[in-house]
């Protein structure tokens, strides 16, 4: 059965919701968990940046939101990265957790005011539902994936999403970098 995509990744934002406040709330079960909300994080940016803002950039007109949300994609992956390498039990962990709630949470408020109506809007229920199908392949092929495990052929898509030209040629390292570049400007 088809799903609305919006109504898709708002689904998945109430899960990771709910593993930020597991993380929160029971510290034994950390070990177990960040690798969970690693992979189920990365496999919904891919998804989104794979089938989503293509469309919410080309045709719901969602420009700068899509360019903006593929910044916090990429600032999200490198403190997710650090936290999976943290030890569970200490301060290092508790602030990087903080720091990766924050953002996701920004992140999720932004997507969800702004590029999510914008395409309930201006694409079709029948577009919404094809991209649901779309998204949640696209999502499936990625889970398991961790942070920093991106092709280049990914990188190549975020750098489009996040409006970065004359990138086509470059390498894996040198995309990675001014995708970074551009997340923190």
């Amino acid at each position: 059965m088809a799903v609305d995509v919006v109504d898709l990744i708002m689904q998945d934002h109430r899960e990771v919701e709910r593993l930020f406040a597991e993380l929160k709330n029971h510290p034994e079960k950390r070990p177990l968990l960040v690798p969970v909300l690693a992979a189920v994080l990365t496999a919904h940016s891919r998804a989104e940046e794979a089938e989503v803002y293509p469309v919410a950039r080309d045709e719901a007109g969602e420009i700068d939101e899509v360019a903006h949300s593929q910044e916090e994609h990429v600032e999200a992956e490198q403190l997710l990265a650090r936290l999976a390498a943290a030890d569970p039990s200490s301060p290092e962990f508790e602030s990087l957790l903080d720091e990766v709630v924050e953002s996701v949470t920004h992140h999720v408020e932004e997507e969800e005011s702004s590029v999510l109506p914008g395409m309930r809007e201006k694409l079709s229920a029948r577009r919404r539902l094809e991209l649901g199908e779309a998204f949640a392949a696209s999502r499936a092929r990625h889970l398991g994936e961790m942070p920093g495990e991106a092709t280049k052929e990914e990188l190549l898509a975020q750098a489009r999403n996040a409006g970065l030209t004359g990138v086509a040629g470059k390498s894996k390292q040198e995309l990675t970098e001014e995708l970074k570049s551009a997340a923190s400007s």
